[in-house]
């Protein structure tokens, strides 16, 4: 592949975070796409990636290598931890999310787009898209954080993993854009205090109490 075919596949990439992140990852609009990358070639989408799951696992691993070098390292420490420690399991969730974030826009932008593939029927996604969210190393993070839940149905346990995923998501990249824009947003904690509270939130979401 020449330099400029990589350019233009990079382009088309950072077209496709912004838009997947604003339009989400079915409303996103391929030509808009393709139009803001400054193609003109209509089929440029389905030449450099073969289809919009093609484009989405391009955009996803981006960071795949960066979240699970990142996890991995705070998996190692949890698993060394009391079988009853939440905290550094959800630690290894939400540490890496936030320093993400933290890179720039691509960053945000992939937590966004990450919490609208999460949502969808996994069942109905082309193979390769669940793939590359594996590859980031979550998968492992989220089986110990299941076993050191508190014992409850299958079914909501996987509710409140679900929507403590969400949650994470959400509040790290809502932190984010209000960090790039402070003078329309209220003010948010610095970097450690915010990781803290975050963590200890979701550990009360994880571990309430049954109803």
């Amino acid at each position: 592949m020449t330099v400029s075919a990589n350019d233009t596949r990079q382009r088309l990439i950072d077209a496709a975070t912004r838009a997947f992140a604003d339009h989400g990852v079915i409303g996103a609009s391929l030509l808009e796409i393709t139009r803001q990358a400054g193609q003109r070639n209509r089929g440029a989408v389905h030449y450099h990636f073969g289809s919009r799951e093609g484009m989405l696992v391009a955009v996803l691993e981006q960071q795949a290598d960066f979240l699970s070098v990142r996890e991995g390292e705070l998996l190692d420490r949890a698993q060394a931890r009391p079988d009853d420690d939440l905290n550094s399991v959800i630690e290894a969730i939400v540490r890496p999310t936030v320093e993400l974030a933290e890179t720039g826009w691509r960053g945000r932008c992939y937590l966004v787009i990450v919490g609208d593939v999460v949502e969808q029927d996994q069942s109905k996604l082309a193979d390769e898209v669940p793939e590359a969210l594996r590859r980031t190393g979550g998968y492992e993070v989220y089986a110990l954080l299941a076993e050191r839940m508190p014992p409850m149905p299958e079914e909501l346990r996987n509710e409140r993993m679900a929507l403590a995923t969400s949650f994470i998501l959400h509040s790290v990249a809502d932190r984010a854009r209000a960090t790039e824009h402070p003078e329309t947003s209220r003010a948010q904690l610095e970097t450690e205090p915010f990781i803290q509270n975050l963590i200890a939130m979701v550990a009360g979401m994880v571990a309430a109490p049954l109803t």
